[in-house]
C-alpha cells in the first residue's frame, strides 16, 4: 500500500507529459499497420505542397523559397505535439493575405525588410498561439463566430482571386490598399495584357479545375477506388508546375513572349537566424500577428475537429494551439513565415490515410530534400501558373450557400455574414473583420435584449406545461406562469420587467406570479437588482411574485447574495407544477 501515491503520482506525471507531448502516445509505441497510410500521405501531401508552398509566397509577396522554408520545420515540430492525426500544417491563402495585408500597409522599403517583418509576424504569431495555448484561453477565438469567419473567407477568396490578375494577364499592376482600388487599376491595365502569359494561365486554370470537378468522377468510372481518386484529383497543381515550366522553358518564352517566371531560388537549407527585435515594428505588426493568431487556429481546429471525428479521435483545442504555436516559432527561426493547418492538404492527408504526426514529418522530410536538390528546376516556373493555382485554390472558399442558409434560419446570423463580408472589401481585411467581430456582438445583444417569453399552462392533467399559443393547455384565471427563455443579464433585464408589469396591468385579478427559470442560466448583477426591484413594484399592486425550476449554480448565487431570503424560500419551488398545486 505504501507505493500506491508514487504509483499515482507516476501516473500523474506520464498523463501530463502525454498532454503537452502527444507524440509519446503514438512514436514510442509505432505500430507498423500504420506506416504505409504514414508514407503514402506524406509522398502525397508533398507532392501537392510544394507547388501550393512557392504560389502562396508570391500571395504574401515573398520570395518563391520561404514557401518551401515554411513547410519543413513547423511540420515536424506540429508532427510531434498536435493533437489531430491528419492536420497537415503549412503555408495556406488566407494567412498569406493576412501577411501581404499587413506588411504591405507598413511600405517596406526594400525585399530583405520585407522578409524581415514576415519573420517578426511569424514569431509574433507563435508567440500569441503559444501562450493562449499555456493559458488556456482558446475560447477566445469563439469570438470568431461561424458567420463572421465565412463573410472573411469569403471575401477574402475575392481579393486574392483580384490579387493575382496581374500575373494571369502578365500585367505590373501596383498593390493597393482597398479592393474597390484594386478594380480601378485592373481596369486600366487590361489594355496591356501579355496574350501568351494570358493563354498559359487560362489552360493552367482550365487543367485544375478538369482535376477538381470532373477528374474523380472519370476515375472511378474506370474502376479508381474512391480514396485513390480523390486524392489524385489533387495532384493537379503538380501537373500544371510540371506544363507550365516544360513550355516556357521549350519555346523560350520568358525571353521571346516575356511570360514572367519565378527565377533562382537558393538551394540547400534554410538558414537558421532570429528575427528583428525591433519594438517600433513589433507594435505595427501585433494588430496583424493577434488577427493571423486567431483566424489561422479557427481555419486549422474547424477541419481537424471535423476528420477527428470521424475516427472517434480527441482534438484538445488548447494544445492545438501549443503545437502551432510551436510551428510558427519553427517558421520564424527558418526563414518561414506564418502558416496554420490547411482545408485542402488536411482532406488529402486524410483519404491518404494519415494515421500519426509521423505523416506530417516525411512531408517535412521531402521538401527539405527538394529544397536542397530541385530548386533549380524552378527557374522556368511561370508566375502566371501559380496565380492560376491559388485562384482555383481560393475559389472553394466563397460559399454563396452559407450566405442562404444562414438568412434562411435566422436574420441576425445572416446580417453578420453580409456586413464582414462587405466590410473586407470596403475597408479592408484587418478592419473588415474587426466590423465583423462588432457587428456579430452588437446583433448577439439585440437578439437577446428581447427574450422570448412565454405564457405557459398544463397540458391535460400532466404535470408538463407549454405555451399557451401553441397548444391547448389549462390556465388560472388568478395565476399567471410566464416562461423566460433566456438568461437574465444587462441588455434584457428591464425588457422582463416591463413584461411582466404589462401583464400585471392587463389582468386586474391577478394575485400570483410564477416566473419560470428553466432556460436562465445565468442572472448578472443589472438583472439582479431588477428583479428585487420587481418584487416591490408587484407587491405594491397586490401580487405575489414566485420562481420556479431554478438551476442549482444559480439558486446557489441567489442564496449567497441573501435575495431567496428576501423573496422567501416559500416562493421558490422545485418545479411549475408544484408550484401550481400550492398556489391554486
Amino acid at each position: 500500500m505504501a507505493t500506491q501515491p508514487a504509483n499515482l503520482e507516476t501516473h500523474t506525471t506520464s498523463l501530463n507529459l502525454r498532454r503537452y507531448l502527444p507524440f509519446l502516445d503514438w512514436l514510442l509505441h509505432y505500430d507498423t499497420k500504420n506506416l504505409s497510410g504514414d508514407v503514402i500521405a506524406g509522398i502525397i501531401v508533398a507532392v501537392m505542397l510544394v507547388p501550393q508552398g512557392v504560389a502562396y509566397a508570391l500571395l504574401a509577396g515573398l520570395p518563391p523559397e520561404a514557401g518551401l522554408y515554411a513547410s519543413i520545420a513547423p511540420l515536424i515540430i506540429y508532427g510531434l505535439l498536435g493533437t489531430s492525426r491528419s492536420l497537415a500544417v503549412g503555408p495556406t491563402a488566407v494567412v498569406s493575405l493576412l501577411v501581404i495585408t499587413g506588411i504591405g500597409s507598413l511600405n517596406p522599403a526594400n525585399t530583405t525588410e520585407y522578409v524581415e517583418m514576415a519573420l517578426i509576424l511569424a514569431l509574433q504569431v507563435g508567440i500569441i498561439q503559444l501562450l493562449m495555448g499555456l493559458l488556456r484561453v482558446g475560447f477566445l477565438v469563439n469570438f470568431l463566430s461561424h458567420p463572421v469567419l465565412v463573410g472573411f473567407t469569403s471575401a477574402a477568396a475575392i481579393v486574392i482571386g483580384f490579387s493575382q490578375v496581374k500575373h494571369l494577364i502578365g500585367v505590373d499592376i501596383p498593390r493597393t490598399e482597398h479592393f474597390y482600388e484594386t478594380l480601378v487599376e485592373i481596369g486600366q491595365h487590361l489594355g496591356q495584357t501579355n496574350i501568351t502569359t494570358l493563354t498559359l494561365s487560362g489552360i493552367s486554370v482550365l487543367i485544375l479545375l478538369l482535376f477538381k470537378l470532373r477528374l474523380g468522377a472519370m476515375l472511378l468510372r474506370w474502376g479508381v477506388s474512391a480514396s485513390v481518386a480523390q486524392v489524385l484529383t489533387k495532384t493537379g497543381p503538380l501537373v500544371v508546375v510540371v506544363i507550365g515550366t516544360m513550355l516556357v522553358f521549350g519555346g523560350s518564352l520568358y525571353q521571346t513572349n516575356d511570360v514572367a517566371v519565378v527565377g533562382d531560388v537558393p538551394a540547400g537549407l534554410p538558414a537558421l537566424g532570429m528575427p528583428s527585435l525591433d519594438i517600433n515594428l513589433w507594435q505595427q505588426l501585433f494588430p496583424i500577428a493577434l488577427t493571423i493568431s486567431l483566424v489561422g487556429f479557427m481555419e486549422s481546429i474547424s477541419v481537424a475537429k471535423s476528420l477527428a471525428s470521424k475516427k472517434r479521435q480527441k482534438i484538445d483545442a488548447n494544445q492545438e494551439l501549443v503545437a502551432l504555436g510551436a510551428a510558427n516559432f519553427g517558421a520564424a527561426f527558418t526563414g518561414g513565415y506564418p502558416v496554420t493547418g490547411g482545408l485542402s492538404r488536411t482532406l488529402v492527408n486524410y483519404n491518404a490515410g494519415a494515421n500519426t504526426g509521423l505523416a506530417s514529418i516525411i512531408t517535412a522530410g521531402l521538401i527539405l530534400l527538394t529544397v536542397i536538390f530541385l530548386t533549380p528546376l524552378f527557374y522556368y516556373l511561370p508566375n502566371a501558373v501559380l496565380a492560376g493555382i491559388i485562384v482555383v485554390a481560393v475559389s472553394g472558399l466563397f460559399d454563396f450557400k452559407a450566405f442562404k442558409h444562414a438568412w434562411a434560419y435566422d436574420h441576425t446570423d445572416g446580417l453578420s455574414m453580409f456586413i464582414t463580408f462587405l466590410a473586407v472589401l470596403v475597408v479592408g481585411i484587418e478592419m473588415g473583420i474587426l466590423v465583423g467581430v462588432a457587428a456579430s456582438l452588437v446583433l448577439y445583444l439585440y437578439r437577446t435584449s428581447r427574450p422570448h417569453t412565454a405564457i405557459i399552462g398544463r397540458i391535460d392533467d400532466t404535470e408538463h406545461f407549454r405555451n399557451v399559443q401553441r397548444h391547448s393547455v389549462t390556465t388560472y384565471p388568478q395565476l399567471t406562469l410566464i416562461r423566460v427563455d433566456e438568461s437574465l443579464y444587462f441588455p434584457n433585464a428591464t425588457y422582463l420587467e416591463e413584461e411582466i408589469l404589462g401583464l400585471v396591468a392587463d389582468q386586474p385579478d391577478l394575485t400570483d406570479l410564477v416566473l419560470v427559470c428553466s432556460a436562465v442560466n445565468y442572472i448578472d448583477i443589472s438583472a439582479l437588482e431588477v428583479l428585487e426591484k420587481l418584487i416591490h413594484e408587484l407587491h405594491d399592486a397586490g401580487v405575489r411574485f414566485h420562481m420556479a425550476e431554478v438551476k442549482g449554480p444559480v439558486m446557489d448565487r441567489l442564496q449567497q447574495i441573501g435575495f431567496i431570503n428576501e423573496l422567501g424560500q416559500d416562493r421558490v419551488f422545485i418545479s411549475t407544477h408544484a408550484a401550481v398545486c400550492q398556489l391554486t
